[in-house]
Formats: structure tokens, sequence, C-alpha cells
């Protein structure tokens, strides 16, 4: 099959490339290269042995995407590209909603004009907001995220659900996934923020290698085992198979299906912090600090729809993402900044 992948050089998008390939698929990869590096395709071709095609552009720009699907012309779609960061959302509302929902939009409408009428969609737990009790169900209704960033991923599931009840002959998967963390078990792709890390897991790696001095933990009063607010780590290689049995499965299931990939398992900051600690051998300081504004005591996936339906579930253990984590950020201390050693 081939498989437009956009965001196809990010961090979950890169892992899913290489698990294409190793299925047998042909990538194609299209990637603004805004959140990512070019280096990464020369990394997945060492992992695997090929080389994906590329187009570099912007999906915010009509024109280019429609040439780039155009001229892919793949069976399929799988969509991560887009702005990710939550903070940074906050401060800069309308460039987070103009490039997430313009994108997809341009995309969708590329696709359609291709004939091309497969889709997966990366959505995320955002949607599920801070006004449920966890474990989250994919029939939650009346979905508000907590950020402009969560806020784009629910505005794009409700226009993807729109276009499936208006037109019978697409067929599409949101896959809400929770918390990734982990890296390729070369430690040649892992995940590499931009500047002071967003997401705990590279913030954490990058106090145990020592590029950062400590984490800083927002809140030690939840209700949780230890005060620290807690959620549902995933392994990025099970995010991956994740789509690729999406991908698959939407032979047989039709229309639009909405699925959770998660362990089912909430995990606190500080138990997060003692698995990094095991698979570093380095103690990781740390300060407790007031509350972040926005954060909820608990998240954690109800994982049941997609195990029933796509057969998928994630094998990958807490130990595991910090192992290949840890391994990732030891030969990539700069990220891919620097050549790998």
């Amino acid at each position: 099959m081939r498989v437009l992948v956009t965001g196809g050089a990010g961090f979950i998008g890169s892992h899913t490339v290489v698990k294409l390939i190793e299925a047998g698929h042909e990538p194609i990869i299209v990637d603004s290269f805004i959140n990512s590096s070019p280096v990464v395709i020369d990394r997945i071709e060492q992992i695997t042995g090929r080389r994906p095609s590329l187009h570099a552009i912007d999906l915010t720009d009509r024109g280019d995407t429609d040439r780039a699907v155009s001229e892919a012309a793949p069976d399929a779609v799988i969509h991560f590209a887009g702005l990710k960061a939550v903070g940074e959302s906050v401060s800069e509302p309308l460039r987070y909603y103009r490039n997430n929902i313009v994108s997809t939009l341009n995309l969708v409408d590329a696709m359609e004009s291709a004939g091309v009428r497969r889709l997966v969609f990366s959505s995320s737990a955002t949607v599920y907001g801070d006004r449920r009790v966890p474990p989250f169900r994919e029939d939650a209704d009346l979905l508000e995220a907590t950020n402009p960033y969560g806020q784009t991923k629910v505005m794009i599931e409700r226009i993807l659900s729109d276009l499936s009840r208006a037109a019978a002959n697409w067929d599409i998967a949101l896959l809400r996934y929770f918390n990734p963390v982990g890296a390729h078990p070369s430690g040649l792709i892992g995940e590499n923020p931009r500047g002071i890390p967003n997401n705990i897991a590279p913030y954490i790696t990058q106090v145990a290698v020592g590029r950062l001095p400590e984490l800083s933990v927002y809140g030690g009063d939840y209700a949780t085992a230890d005060g620290t607010g807690a959620r549902d780590y995933i392994h990025v290689q099970d995010l991956a198979d994740g789509h690729i049995t999406a991908l698959t499965t939407l032979d047989q299931a039709r229309g639009l299906r909405i699925w959770n990939l998660g362990t089912g398992v909430a995990t606190t900051v500080l138990e997060l912090v003692d698995a990094f600690e095991r698979a570093s051998g380095t103690k990781i300081p740390y300060t407790i600090i007031e509350r972040r504004a926005g954060d909820i005591a608990s998240a954690w996936a109800d994982p049941t729809l997609a195990q029933e339906q796509m057969g998928w579930s994630a094998r990958l253990t807490l130990d595991d993402m910090a192992r290949d984590a840890w391994h990732w950020q030891q030969l990539n201390p700069h990220g891919f900044d620097a050549p790998s050693s």
C-alpha cells in the first residue's frame, strides 16, 4: 500500500514510517521540518535500508498540498502534521488554529480531488479535557479541551466526523493516544524537541545527560499514590503499531472509527522518574513546585475498543520506554544537531 505520511519526520511519524516499511508498505513523507529534522530521513534509511520519498512542503499551502497528494498517488493517508506545544498554543492561539485546521482542510480537499478517501488522523487524549473521570472512553460526548492545541484536535475530529456522515465513501480512523515515550531500539530516531522540552520524558533524559539541571514537577498534592500527577504512558513503538493496525483495519471496518491508544495504566511522575533512574543508573534531581493551570490529577485510557475491534494492545512496559528513550539520548546527547556516536 502507498501511504502518504504527513509529519513523517516527526517523533511518532518517523517511527510509523519505519513500521510501514517493515510491513511491506511504501510510505511517502510530507514534512515542513518546522518541528523536525531532515536528518531523520537518513536515519530511517539506516534502520530499514530504504529511503522514503519526501515532499518538503507546508500543508497550509494549498497548491503545494494538491501537487504532493497528486504526485504521491497514495492509497491512504496518515495525518500527523501540526503544531503541538500546549504552552505555545496558549500564547499563540491564532497560529495554532490557522496552521492545524487549515492544513487539515487543504489535505482533505486534496485527497478528495485525487480520489483518496482513507485517512488515519493523529488525535490526542487532550480532547477529553478536564471534566471527566478516568479511564477515558471513546463514547464521551461534548468534547472540550483545556488549551488551543487540544481544541484544534477537537475541531478537526468534528470536521472529519461531519465529512464521514456526509460522504459514505470516506473511511476515517481518529486515534486518541495518550503520552508517548521511548524511541526506536537502535537509538537512531527518538524524541527531539526544539528548545526546552514540553514533554516530560525528554526533559528527564536531558537532566540525566546533563543538558538541564533538574526536573520541575508540577504539583505534589494530587490524590494519587505519591501526590504527583498520573498519566498513561505508551511506548512510541506500540503507538506506531497502532497506526499500522488502524490503517489495515479500515479495510473491513468502514466509515468513521475512534480508538484510544493507551495502556490503561496510570503512572505518576515520580514513578516515571524512578523508571528513568533505573534505566540510566543516574539520580534525576527534581523539585516539586505549584500545580500548573489546566493540569488534572490523573488521566488514562480505556483501551478496550482498540483491543476488540483492531486486535491491538500495548505490549511494551514502562521500563522498556525508559530504556529506549535513555539509549536514544545517550547516543544523541544534542539530538539531531550532532551525529550519533
